[in-house]
């Protein structure tokens, strides 16, 4: 090869090394600057958040001072309801286009400030949601212990005003407090505080619009083709995965009658539907089903599967003693077909003290996630 053939063979070679390194160095720099768009979209919607927060919270403070001064005036001078008619027609002529000063909406900024003005334990809480949804608590719950409740979960959970409601109407409140489960034993105390919230002492299944018998077939299908309603009635986080799952054992076939997933928990639940009292033989067979479901089922990074037993009615002592032992962690509640709580319920409601210990686990949680 003469010397200009090597020449001319090199100098393509260090062309074609150039073309590469710039090509290089521009997909870097793509690279980099794909991050650079992510970094600063995730900068924005992290301080669009923060703004929302401060804004509501700026709307809420605004709200309570309006809502006091009507108070301090119609203390001090006397004045009757027609104060706030004047002032709402008022407002309104100021700030044209702005809503929020409609006369309902200045009787419910009265009303907000003389529910919260001697309770200086939920006079922050409230700033951590919106109006509306202070307005759907303070309205619907009559107790402050009970508004501590929906205040927490709604921050939590981030519950819309509609899936507030129906939580108020569907007596979260009270069927949290006494459900019955064994996750303080079976679960990780990380797991076991939220799974406790995820699991009803009774379920409303008034949407199913049954009359006379029904099997428990009709019940699992009736539930089935009303799907929403069903995972509305369980909770926002739960994911429908099948029902008459499949797990083989030896050869052997059994199913189970609704298999759920949890998005928070991170967890498979297992649910059967049994139409009549709850007895004992149930638990021990939720304790196969999820020690099949854990081996089989469950992938590496998920939780402990959970069972829920849902009867038409239980004896609390007999679940009691059915759980005891139990390795696995499973929840038992009733179902009902209409929106009441029963009395006997209602009598075994835990005392202030009681209940003060869960929401202050409640609290716990949020700040755990936060």
């Amino acid at each position: 090869m003469s010397d200009k053939e090597h020449k001319k063979i090199i100098e393509e070679y260090s062309n074609t090394w150039t073309t590469l390194e710039k090509h290089d160095k521009a997909e870097v720099q793509i690279n980099d600057f794909g991050a650079f768009v992510r970094e600063i979209k995730s900068k924005i919607l992290s301080h669009q958040y923060n703004a929302l927060k401060i804004v509501n919270k700026e709307l809420i403070d605004l709200y309570w001072e309006i809502g006091k001064s009507i108070v301090s005036k119609q203390e001090a001078f006397g004045w009757g309801k027609s104060v706030v008619k004047s002032l709402s027609t008022e407002l309104q002529l100021e700030f044209v286009g702005i809503k929020g000063f409609s006369v309902q909406n200045l009787w419910n900024m009265r009303q907000f400030y003389l529910q919260y003005r001697e309770n200086e334990k939920l006079q922050p809480l409230v700033r951590e949601i919106s109006w509306t949804k202070n307005v759907v608590i303070f309205q619907k719950c009559k107790e402050d212990i009970e508004r501590e409740f929906y205040i927490r979960m709604t921050a939590k959970y981030g519950w819309t005003k509609s899936v507030l409601i129906h939580q108020i109407e569907g007596k979260s409140y009270e069927l949290f407090l006494l459900n019955q489960t064994n996750f303080d034993k079976t679960l990780e105390e990380k797991y076991g505080h939220q799974a406790k919230l995820a699991v009803k002492d009774e379920y409303s299944f008034s949407f199913l619009e049954f009359q006379g018998k029904y099997s428990e077939h009709e019940l699992e299908i009736g539930l089935i083709n009303k799907i929403r309603n069903f995972l509305t009635q369980m909770g926002a986080d739960y994911c429908f995965i099948g029902n008459q799952y499949r797990l083989e054992v030896d050869g052997d076939e059994y199913f189970i009658d609704l298999l759920l997933y949890h998005r928070r928990l991170k967890s498979l639940i297992a649910i059967e539907l049994k139409i009549g009292k709850f007895k004992p033989e149930y638990a021990g067979k939720m304790n196969f089903y999820l020690s099949v479901l854990n081996d089989t089922v469950k992938l590496a990074d998920e939780n402990p599967s959970i069972g829920i037993i849902i009867c038409k009615e239980k004896s609390r002592t007999t679940v009691e003693y059915a759980l005891k032992d139990s390795q696995q962690p499973i929840g038992v509640s009733t179902y009902t077909l209409t929106d009441s709580l029963p009395q006997n319920l209602k009598d075994l409601l835990p005392s202030s003290e009681e209940i003060t210990a869960r929401l202050e686990e409640i609290n716990s949680e949020v700040k755990d996630d936060e």
